[in-house]
């Protein structure tokens, strides 16, 4: 089993609702995002074009992340995920140094909500407790929360026009497999050599 994704550029429409659904769904604190869309303008007026790249952790096969961490803390499971152990987390961010995605994201200070003159609310008062300063936060396919293989992340089942293809690439029958091979598609950093599981369809 090795999961990934694919991200159909073609019906990305820049809205951000991956964004949003990420942030809700991991209760993530300000400034903190597991996914967002990045955002480049193409062209000369009047021939501009806004183009989308949605973006999260690639979960790379040859992950740099994994290879710099010197206690284990980052690692691939047995679904090829790439994770943390915030148990063996020391806060050194070499993952951080090392990810050429800008992916994570270490907890400084203590965490403030969107609001902080008027406190922390209940919702961030029960999600904030899911971090912890000194340690860094990434995506996770949202297996942490127990998904099963059946459930899709957060930003796949939000995504309102079904750009995000969520699934098992080692299952020839399953939904990304069968556009790795009938589509053509391109990872983002070829050349950094971290073979990703985040696949794109161009334009």
């Amino acid at each position: 089993m090795r999961y990934g994704m694919v991200i159909d550029l073609r019906r990305c429409v820049g809205c951000n609702a991956c964004t949003i659904a990420c942030k809700q769904s991991n209760g993530t604190p300000p400034g903190m995002f597991y996914s967002h869309v990045s955002l480049d303008e193409q062209g000369v007026y009047p021939n501009a074009t806004a183009v989308y790249t949605p973006m999260l952790c690639a979960h790379c096969e040859e992950a740099a992340c994994v290879s710099v961490c010197p206690t284990g803390a980052s690692y691939r499971d047995e679904g090829g995920v790439v994770n943390i152990d915030h148990s063996k987390c020391i806060g050194c961010k070499y993952c951080i140094a090392a990810c050429p995605y800008d992916v994570r994201t270490y907890v400084a200070d203590r965490i403030e909500g969107y609001f902080p003159e008027h406190g922390l609310t209940e919702q961030e008062q029960r999600m904030y407790a899911n971090f912890e300063v000194g340690k860094v936060y990434k995506c996770d396919f949202c297996r942490s929360k127990g998904y099963t293989d059946s459930i899709d992340p957060s930003c796949v089942r939000a995504c309102p026009g079904d750009a995000r293809i969520f699934g098992d690439l080692d299952d020839p029958e399953s939904d990304v497999a069968k556009l790795l091979a009938n589509e053509q598609t391109r990872v983002l950093g070829e050349e950094y050599g971290t073979k990703p599981n985040v696949y794109y369809i161009a334009r």
